[in-house]
């Protein structure tokens, strides 16, 4: 999801090899997180369809059934995208935590900086 290789005119950059994250929309330091992004989404929109059900049961507006076809719609739609984001973080897990490594450092041969010394 990063350039590969770049070439450099002038300012702009151009991409010779490699594909960046929704092709090239996201943008070159795009850390796309499918998975929680799928599961949070997929929340809301049943939260939502759940609410917009709530107005023709408990207050007889919109007592239609093609609305109740479209509640019943957009909370499958919720469903699915909270599995697929289910499924993606499962497959792939965060992708920002892979890239974090600490480095240990060597107690022995660490030293601690040379300290300033102010000339007069």
């Amino acid at each position: 999801l990063c350039f590969v290789g770049q070439a450099r005119f002038g300012s702009a950059h151009f991409i010779t090899s490699g594909a960046m994250a929704l092709g090239g929309l996201a943008g070159e330091n795009c850390h796309c997180q499918w998975g929680l992004s799928g599961i949070l989404i997929g929340l809301v929109i049943m939260a939502a369809a759940g609410v917009f059900t709530a107005i023709p049961v408990f207050f007889d507006y919109f007592a239609y059934q093609w609305y109740y076809a479209l509640c019943w719609f957009w909370f499958g739609l919720g469903i699915v995208i909270f599995v697929f984001g289910i499924l993606a973080e499962a497959m792939y897990g965060d992708v920002l935590a892979k890239k974090a490594q600490a480095r240990e450092i060597d107690e022995e041969t660490a030293s601690a900086p040379t300290p300033y010394i102010m000339i007069q």
